[in-house]
């Protein structure tokens, strides 16, 4: 069980020493979030944690052990490559509590089985986001977002965003939890995609974003056309 009991206010990042994870924690930290790294090594979560507070002297920073993190947390953000999604779950799941909110970020990309990064592999569960849900505690909430996000330009704070946020879950209110925060960064508009068993449409997105930006040497993400404004009540 936690040995602590999670603040809401607070988010942590694993994987934010990936280019979309760091470029979460500098951007939601500059926008007032009490943001806690985590990762395998305290002390590389730390590391990553003076790198963040170097480029947002004001943000409130703190890195930590996976598990450690997620017990400080009222919102998880999971940002690992997919070999690793399962094992990173396996190893903080015991630390979860009821109606914490995850938002996963995980993309099957062939390349976890040293295939192409245009190319998507098939999940049992139908999606990284519905494996995710399988191998978590019942009560916490999963939601699926930030795959057609360019990484590129979140990790670099002074590059104006202009992007969509997709976001599947079978909760609204997971959703729109998830859409208050990530609102927060300025330049994001967040989607409701319907349901978590979309995810398989939103994850293999980023295979053909890849594709297209290799093909034009550019960081391109979605912005999508003849929403109402705001796309999200």
């Amino acid at each position: 069980m936690p040995s602590e009991q999670p603040n809401n206010r607070t988010v942590c990042i694993i994987g934010a020493s990936g280019a979309l994870g760091f470029g979460l924690a500098i951007r939601l930290g500059r926008a007032g979030v009490p943001i806690v790294i985590g990762s395998r090594s305290a002390e590389r979560a730390q590391q990553t944690a003076d790198r963040a507070r170097e480029i947002v002297s004001h943000g409130e920073f703190a890195g930590a052990q996976n598990a450690h993190a997620v017990q400080q947390a009222g919102t998880i953000v999971l940002s690992v490559p997919f070999a690793s999604q399962a094992e990173t779950l396996a190893s903080v799941k015991e630390s979860f509590s009821e109606g914490q909110l995850l938002i996963d970020a995980t993309v099957p990309l062939a390349s976890a089985v040293g295939g192409r990064a245009t190319r998507t592999i098939g999940v049992f569960q139908g999606s990284a986001a519905q494996q995710c849900q399988e191998l978590l505690p019942a009560g916490v909430k999963v939601v699926s977002a930030l795959h057609t996000v360019s990484a590129h330009s979140l990790s670099h704070i002074d590059a104006q965003m202009d992007e969509d946020v997709l976001i599947c879950g079978d909760s609204k209110a997971d959703k729109q939890r998830a859409a208050r925060l990530l609102a927060q960064i300025d330049g994001l508009r967040c989607v409701d995609c319907g349901r978590l068993e979309m995810a398989r449409v939103t994850e293999a997105i980023t295979a053909l974003l890849i594709s297209v930006n290799g093909r034009y040497k550019a960081h391109a993400g979605i912005k999508l056309a003849g929403l109402p404004d705001p796309a999200w009540e």
